[in-house]
Order: structure tokens, then C-alpha cells, then sequence
């Protein structure tokens, strides 16, 4: 099982800078890649707080002395470390990329690739999956969804196909929903170098799980979690969510960024884990 390779871990340790006995929460522990590169520079009583919104990810982590697991989702990161008593707070990290091999294994309908139900939930206890936005939504809402999150050029058309299809027979299936795509976009564009349904996927998968809102909400509380001088570092893989980041470091009065222009994978980096290229690294200091 190939698990996401963390990407710039040299340039997370460089921002973040972690020193012993200090405390710091990773909020996507995914692989546990950067968790345990800041908890050795951490010793010998630093703690980490890694969270992660899916339990297979939590139970692979199992807590150890300085090193605590918990399932839960990064909007919820005030009450999370109010739990845990994890004070005080000298950094904190969100690898947005989320563990691709992770999900693709998952059976839960996030590839284009395979046949499989639509559900796309990263946690068990979130009631909404792909197929009922698919099959509940208005063609505004379904519209929208796939302009905003996919900014998907034929998301009319698309949106438009799915009213159609499921008033026929409910979408359920991975397969069924790619070639409502494929049916609804012109020929040409699907003989270009991204799958015709990629932006589809990515939307739903965005709407789903409230990615943006949470992402906001997270960077929200993670403010008033970390100390004077504490650190904000968010490695982030589309645009739509870099410009969240960009955004909220420049208007968040208490932070400072460190890095004017996002910092990007080494040409090395990128040989040797391809989904690199598109990681983007901003770091905010608190002031």
C-alpha cells in the first residue's frame, strides 16, 4: 500500500522550525509523513496532535507517548486540541493533498477510473454523499457546483444532462456518471490530455465534503490557536484552494506571511513524486 508521499518536507521543517519540547498539530495526518519528521526535532517532550477526518488513517497512526491520533475533521481543530489539552500551540500544518492511494483504494466512487458507487465522503458520519447531490440537487445548484469547484466550462451542459439522465434512471455508479459526461461535451474535448470528467469529479468531491468552508473555518480557528510567533503553513494543490490560503493571509490582521510567493516543489521533488508539481507551500507567522 503506497501511501501519499509527503510533499516539501525539507521546506516545511526550514518555515516551521521546529525546536524541542515544542508543541504542533498536523490537521490531515494522512501518511504521517510530516508528523514524524517534526516530532523527532521535537523531542525529547514535544507532543504532535495529528488529526484526520478518515479513522482507517487514524488507526494506521495509533498514538504513541508524545504523539497523539484523532479522528475528526480540521473545522473542528479549536475544540479537538481543547479536548486533548494541547497547549501551547507553536505550529500548525494542512497538507490539503489528500492521500490519493488512500481514497483511490477507498471503493467510495473518488475515480473516474473505476466502476464504483458514488459516495466520495472522507468520513463515514457525513450524511451526504456524490450520488444524493447528484440525484437531489436543482441543475442551478448542480451548475454551480461544477463551475465553482470544477470550473468546469460545460458545467451547463453537464448539469443539464444529469437532470435528464436521472429523471430516466438514478445515478449511481462512477461509469454511468462519466458517460453522461462524455455525452454532454463535445468531441474534442474528450481527446484532450485531462479525463473529460476530472472537473466533474473534483466538484463533487469538493461539494461533498465542504472542502472550501472547511478550509476557511480551519485557517479560522488555527489564528487563534497558535501562540505569538506561532506558525501557519498550508501546502495546497489547486488553485482554487491556494487562492482561499492567499486570501486569508493577507486580510487576517494577526498574520504575517513568510513567504510573499508560494514556494514550490524542487525539480528533484518533482522527478521522484510527480504530484509535486502542482503542491504550493504559504506559511504565516502569528504577530
Amino acid at each position: 500500500d503506497r501511501m501519499h508521499i509527503p510533499v516539501l518536507t525539507e521546506k516545511i521543517l526550514e518555515y516551521l522550525d521546529p525546536k524541542p519540547n515544542e508543541n504542533f498539530i498536523d490537521c490531515t495526518a494522512g501518511g504521517g509523513g510530516h508528523t514524524f519528521s517534526i516530532l523527532e526535532r521535537t523531542a525529547p517532550r514535544g507532543k504532535v496532535l495529528a488529526i484526520d477526518w478518515d479513522p482507517d488513517a487514524v488507526r494506521l497512526l495509533k498514538s504513541q507517548n508524545r504523539f497523539v491520533a484523532r479522528e475528526g475533521n480540521f473545522a473542528n481543530i479549536s475544540e479537538i486540541a481543547r479536548q486533548e489539552k494541547f497547549h501551547p500551540v507553536h505550529g500548525i500544518l494542512f497538507d490539503l493533498g489528500f492521500s490519493s492511494d488512500q481514497l483511490e483504494a477507498s471503493g467510495r466512487g473518488f475515480s473516474f477510473q473505476r466502476d464504483e458507487p458514488l459516495d466520495m465522503r472522507y468520513s463515514p458520519n457525513n450524511p451526504d454523499t456524490a450520488e444524493k447531490l447528484l440525484n437531489y440537487s436543482s441543475k442551478a445548484q448542480l451548475e454551480q457546483i461544477l463551475k465553482e469547484y470544477g470550473q468546469e466550462q460545460f458545467a451547463s451542459q453537464i448539469a443539464q444532462a444529469i437532470v435528464q439522465s436521472r429523471a430516466q434512471k438514478h445515478v449511481e455508479s462512477a461509469s454511468q456518471l462519466v458517460g453522461i459526461v462524455e455525452q454532454a461535451t463535445p468531441k474534442w474535448y474528450q481527446h484532450k490530455k485531462i479525463h473529460p470528467a476530472t472537473k466533474t469529479f473534483q466538484a463533487l468531491r469538493i461539494a461533498v465534503n465542504s472542502e472550501l468552508e472547511n478550509l476557511r473555518e480551519g485557517l479560522r480557528q488555527a489564528t487563534e490557536l497558535a501562540g505569538l510567533n506561532g506558525k501557519i503553513a498550508v501546502i495546497s494543490f489547486h488553485s482554487l484552494e491556494d487562492r482561499i490560503v492567499k486570501e486569508f493571509f493577507k486580510h487576517e490582521p494577526l498574520l504575517k506571511p513568510m513567504n510573499k510567493k508560494p514556494t514550490a516543489a524542487s525539480p528533484a521533488e518533482i522527478k521522484n513524486n510527480p504530484r509535486a508539481r502542482s503542491a504550493k507551500l504559504r506559511v504565516a507567522i502569528r504577530s
